[in-house]
């Protein structure tokens, strides 16, 4: 199967499209032209540097660059995360970049290492691109997680010290929000598994079979991706929730309004 190479003047073509989200917007009143510009432009500008990053990284093959990207993109994430909250938290900045960390973490190493065996374990075309999958899914499962204990713990607040009037443990008050703040954070990938391959095919094999790669292969790979992003998603989640939820509390164990 021959790959199809693409010049700017076919990346041009396609900026054309763009003109019509932005024309629909204007007509219809929504008002986000702006940021559809903005991210027509950022998308662009990011990619094309990324791009260039890449090669030359890929040309070097020396490990400890390679390692530096995964963590400034885990950083990264981490960053973008927290820039979700309305509240500036302290401490929350670390505490979700340790989750998605060690959630990505996990998977990338289990992919790479026992799926995959590849050889040497820093061989970029496979540590980067799934790198980037893992933290993607787990900086968007931390945020969720977080936005909804928040959320929850403002609507539920007197069902949670009425918990604790009658000598419940922040925990032990907050446990069942808990649970509704992770399933609620993992449902998107849940559901993703739901319908891919019937609704949906992901970018991933998508890309796979437009490079040529044989359609059975390239459907195991997306098979081995889809349960990794969902391991990921799982433990950032429930890391960055048991992690974060005692942010909540003061230290007489009373919920902190401040942060509400």
């Amino acid at each position: 199967m021959e790959f199809i190479s693409l010049d700017y003047y076919d990346v041009l073509f396609a900026l054309f499209l763009i003109l019509i989200p932005i024309g629909i917007s204007f007509k219809v009143r929504l008002g986000i032209e702006k940021e559809i510009l903005i991210g027509t432009v950022r998308t662009f500008i990011q990619l094309m540097i990324i791009g260039y990053i890449l090669k030359y990284i890929f040309d070097l093959k020396t490990w400890y660059f390679i390692l530096l990207m995964v963590l400034i993109m885990a950083v990264v994430a981490g960053y973008n995360a927290v820039k979700r909250q309305k509240r500036k938290i302290p401490g929350l900045f670390s505490i979700v970049t340790i989750s998605i960390f060690l959630g990505s973490g996990i998977a990338m190493i289990t992919l790479i290492a026992l799926i995959l065996k590849v050889e040497p374990w820093y061989k970029p075309q496979y540590l980067i691109p799934v790198s980037g999958m893992m933290l993607a899914s787990a900086m968007n499962g931390a945020a969720l997680a977080i936005d909804r204990l928040m959320g929850e713990t403002k609507n539920r607040r007197w069902e949670i010290e009425a918990a604790l009037a009658l000598g419940a443990s922040p925990f032990k008050s907050i446990n069942p929000l808990l649970r509704e703040a992770a399933r609620a954070a993992m449902m998107p990938t849940i559901n993703a598994m739901m319908i891919v391959g019937i609704v949906q095919l992901p970018g991933m094999m998508s890309g796979q079979i437009i490079g040529g790669v044989e359609p059975v292969q390239s459907v195991r790979y997306q098979i081995v991706i889809m349960y990794m992003l969902t391991t990921s998603v799982t433990i950032s989640c429930i890391s960055v929730l048991f992690l974060f939820y005692r942010k909540l509390f003061t230290k007489d164990e009373q919920l902190d309004l401040d942060v509400l």
